[in-house]
């Protein structure tokens, strides 16, 4: 048996699961962390059942497989199935990383830190101190709540159509700093913010939040967790109403990918080269 044989049958195996699934862009981004460590790995991409979600992780490890991650609609249903969780998955309800632990399986949500290390680390912006504004309060919102509040933010304020929602995410995570909640429609009273990030589901759609111009304070800083070859509906109300600076999700998706590398492997890639080139791909489409 050749050394190329023995490494393909020695790959540990790893998948995302979501539905749709199509268009991740994970296989590739886990291909080349791999790359860059030198670790042997198969990584796919499946598309699961709505109703088969269990099944197919449980097939999934006792097939041999690695790890999962877990994208739209399962996360939810991911931290259900979890026999252990992470305090941040705990506090999210949610998990987007699953390996097998024991008898069970371990979940973690990597979804937030993702989300601050694209703001902190790669475009420098600062929230400590800062006057956070949050827009949704789905899952999307859940995710993300913890780490923004380890930032030590001024206050973090919750906004979402259905106020009750944003309400009860409020409460959920008030032990860990100032977080209010408003209605979308009564956001024209609040003060400037520093930081702004939409969250919500509009965004998919190609759509934004009606937003009175008047959030955006001085060197305000916009951050849209969707992301695509063009900028989305909300970075375009950003740009248009003088915001500091404007990102869209794709740092996110690379750096939340690469906290699962380093759950699973103990190895932290380097993410920038990645965002790189997603990003000419993108723009060469």
């Amino acid at each position: 048996m050749s050394d190329d044989t023995k490494m393909v049958v020695g790959q540990r195996k790893y998948a995302v699961f979501g539905n749709p699934i199509k268009q991740s862009r994970s296989p590739f981004i886990h291909a080349e962390f791999a790359k860059q460590t030198g670790i042997s790995l198969q990584y796919r991409a499946i598309r699961v059942e709505l109703d088969d979600f269990d099944r197919s992780v449980t097939d999934f490890f006792k097939a041999g497989g690695s790890g999962l991650n877990v994208t739209v609609p399962f996360k939810e249903q991911a931290y259900q199935l979890a026999s252990r969780h992470s305090a941040r998955a705990v506090r999210a309800k949610a998990c987007n990383t699953l390996k097998p632990d024991g008898d069970g399986v371990y979940g973690d949500n990597t979804d937030g830190i993702g989300l601050i290390r694209d703001m902190v680390a790669n475009h420098g912006w600062n929230l400590r101190g800062a006057r956070v504004l949050l827009l949704g309060a789905g899952g999307a919102a859940r995710g993300v709540m913890e780490p923004l509040l380890r930032e030590s933010p001024e206050c973090l304020v919750v906004a979402n159509r259905t106020l009750a929602k944003a309400e009860t995410l409020a409460q959920e995570f008030a032990d860990l700093g100032k977080v209010w909640a408003r209605g979308l429609t009564d956001l024209s009273a609040e003060l400037a913010f520093d930081v702004i990030i939409n969250a919500t589901s509009a965004g998919l759609k190609g759509e934004t939040p009606d937003l009175p111009d008047s959030l955006l304070g001085d060197r305000c800083c916009c951050y849209d967790m969707v992301y695509g070859a063009e900028p989305t509906a909300f970075m375009r109300w950003a740009a248009e109403n003088a915001a500091w600076a404007v990102s869209d999700g794709l740092g996110m998706l690379v750096e939340q990918a690469a906290e699962s590398f380093y759950i699973w492997h103990q190895e932290r890639p380097d993410t920038a080269s990645v965002i790189n080139h997603l990003r000419g791909s993108l723009a060469a489409a």
